[in-house]
């Protein structure tokens, strides 16, 4: 069984024992969390997708760990004008592990 989350913005598809990395949520690592914003639920060929929800349906997940990504750099230039700018960015994440999907 599988489903289709929305978190940080983002949707992601999960089923039981997978490991994925979302934006920042504010928990402890250990923490049991629920999610409750499921898009779609699916079972081999059966599909349910919600408008825009799927009544009764959530995602039981357990924080492994917080974390940062790489670097992105951002590098910008005018030509012939004496303009440089470097800059950098690390995004924040949660890593959390899918425990069961109910729908």
């Amino acid at each position: 069984m599988y489903a289709v989350i929305k978190t940080g913005g983002k949707q992601y598809r999960v089923a039981a024992g997978e490991k994925i990395k979302v934006e920042q949520i504010a928990a402890d690592v250990g923490q049991e969390i629920v999610i409750d914003q499921v898009l779609a639920v699916g079972s081999g060929a059966e599909l349910k997708v919600g408008t825009p929800l799927v009544t009764g349906a959530s995602v039981n997940a357990t924080v492994v760990a917080h974390g940062k990504h790489d670097k992105v750099r951002i590098f910008k230039l005018r030509r012939r004008k004496h303009y440089k700018k470097s800059q950098g960015h690390r995004q924040t994440y949660t890593e959390l592990l899918i425990s069961t999907v109910n729908g």
